[in-house]
C-alpha cells in the first residue's frame, strides 16, 4: 500500500510540475494535433492531440498498476 501511495504521489508531482512548465512557456494551446476554426461568429476547439497525449499517460498508468 505504501509502495501504491508514493508512485500516486510521484505521479500527481510530475502532472502537476508539467502543468506548471507547460503554463509558463505557453506550449499548451500550441500543439499541433489540435484543431481549431474561428470565424466571424463561430470558434471551434477539438484538442485531438492533447486527448493523445493524456490516453496515453493513463494507459502507461493502468499498465503500470496492473503488475
Amino acid at each position: 500500500m505504501s509502495k501504491t501511495l508514493i508512485i500516486i504521489g510521484l505521479a500527481l508531482l510530475l502532472v502537476g510540475g508539467s502543468l506548471w512548465l507547460f503554463e509558463n512557456l505557453n506550449f499548451t494551446y500550441k500543439n499541433p494535433l489540435d484543431f481549431s476554426y474561428r470565424s466571424e461568429n463561430f470558434s471551434f476547439y477539438f484538442p485531438l492531440g492533447t486527448c493523445i497525449i493524456i490516453s496515453i499517460f493513463i494507459s502507461v498508468l493502468f499498465y503500470l498498476f496492473k503488475r
